[in-house]
């Protein structure tokens, strides 16, 4: 069993005190998975998997005994819930602790594919707040923005940058959350090849990756805001190390958490600058490898000139939205191409600041084809929860709404009680998609590239 997992590591583990490596070894050799979800708090459904006991550091989220096959209920593909680490969501605690449980703030998830930190942002922060999800690897930016589409919300910026594009937003986040890239020994019990890909020089490079990551972008956090620094690595040099190096390079101060002590997180102090820091090991806690620590920039930061830009008039009259959406009072609508975005009217100048220095994947939700008179709803806005609850709808069964998932042609007689046209459809009370009834047909227009092609 020692030899289960590297040397250098478990040696390294030894050293720290009142370390239990048997159990540790112990842990990872019966390779248990856990499985934990966390609820959207703007989607409510009634899910048909039973929910365990709930994540302690984090508001509606739960465990569950066994791992169902999520791609089978329509309700994932609906966005009421999110499949997430449960050490990863330690951040709700987080955003509890600094008081920004329902805040209105900028926000930055610098490394944020898949989504579940972004998610969880938009679940904790207020409806006013701006959040911008970035992810520097073009490949990962897809499923990132189909996670944030599925949530709902309109408040997300999706841009794929590298780290050093956002210092040309000095000053500009309230809160900036690095979940860095690392060697990845936290995650050896959920995923066993990364076990032979660990090795020192790894842990070396990884360290001096997230140096140049934090290094490139750390000036675009304000003066007074917060960093959440956090690695899926047991690694010293890429956790306390980091904080130390943080403090002593660019301006800031350790913020320490009151943690349960039943919640079995072990705290730690950095060496040099005693920052706080806090480790999850699998062995104590219900979840995979984690560390996580908070630094407040207190070193003075200059920003940018924040000029007013002069309102662009919209092509589109706010008669023609009203018929799709509810509270437009609070919405920006602009034109990208062909399709109509809507965005928090209280961010529009912001987001011409961020076109101007960063490459933007999405704002806001694109909610349809605009044809000059009428609109051609997307999917994202049957997904937003600021679609007409008023708009034409059809409840299915979960048999009905698996086969509208495979983009599969529906049967005329179930909408026969809905009226002609688009039409919503819905499995528990939360909308799904679109189709199109026709006197002799359903059109479904699930997207062809998101449909399940096995059950």
């Amino acid at each position: 069993m020692s030899n289960f997992l590297p040397n250098e590591l478990i040696a390294r583990l030894r050293d720290e005190s009142n370390f239990d490596h048997e159990a540790f070894l112990n842990t990872h050799a019966k390779g248990d998975r856990i499985t934990s979800i966390r609820l959207n708090p703007r989607k409510k459904a009634a899910l048909t998997m039973p929910l365990n006991a709930p994540v302690p550091w984090c508001r509606d989220a739960f465990y569950l005994d066994e791992r169902p096959i999520f791609t089978l209920d329509p309700l994932y593909h609906a966005g009421c819930y999110y499949v997430q680490e449960a050490s990863s969501m330690f951040l709700g605690h987080i955003l509890r602790s600094l008081g920004l449980e329902g805040a209105s703030v900028r926000a930055l998830d610098l490394c944020a594919a898949p989504g579940g930190k972004s998610t969880l942002l938009n679940a904790y922060l207020g409806t006013g707040s701006l959040v911008v999800s970035n992810e520097v690897i073009k490949s990962r930016v897809g499923i990132l923005q189909d996670n944030i589409n599925r949530w709902g919300m309109h408040n997300v910026l999706v841009s794929n940058n590298d780290p050093s594009a956002f210092s040309r937003l000095p000053g500009y986040f309230d809160l900036m959350v690095v979940d860095a890239p690392c060697s990845g020994s936290g995650m050896f019990r959920k995923d066993s090849g990364a076990i032979d890909e660990w090795s020192l020089a790894n842990v070396k490079l990884c360290s001096d990756r997230q140096k140049r990551i934090l290094a490139e972008s750390i000036a675009t956090l304000a003066t007074g805001g917060y960093l959440v620094y956090s690695t899926c690595s047991y690694s010293s040099e890429e956790n306390e190390d980091i904080l130390d190096w943080i403090i002593s390079e660019y301006g800031f101060s350790t913020v320490a958490l009151d943690v349960a002590e039943a919640w079995k997180i072990q705290p730690t102090l950095s060496p040099v600058h005693a920052a706080h820091g806090y480790r999850f090991y699998p062995h104590q806690v219900q979840g995979e490898g984690f560390f996580v620590g908070v630094l407040k920039k207190t070193q003075e930061q200059e920003t940018f000139g924040r000029k007013r830009a002069k309102p662009e008039k919209s092509p589109i009259k706010k008669d023609a939205l009203r018929t799709w959406l509810v509270g437009d009072e609070r919405l920006y609508a602009f034109m990208h191409r062909d399709d109509v975005h809507i965005f928090p009217k209280q961010y529009e100048d912001d987001l011409r600041w961020i076109q101007q220095v960063l490459y933007i994947r999405t704002a806001g939700t694109n909610i349809g084809k605009w044809l000059g008179k009428e609109l051609v709803p997307s999917h994202e806005l049957a997904l937003s929860i600021f679609v007409n609850a008023e708009i034409n709808a059809q409840e299915l069964t979960l048999a009905v709404a698996q086969q509208f998932l495979r983009k599969e042609n529906l049967d005329r007689e179930v909408f026969e009680n809905a009226g002609s046209g688009w039409c919503l459809v819905r499995h528990q009370g939360v909308n799904l998609g679109w189709v199109k009834i026709l006197s002799n047909r359903i059109n479904n227009y699930y997207p062809k590239e998101s449909r399940i092609v096995h059950l």
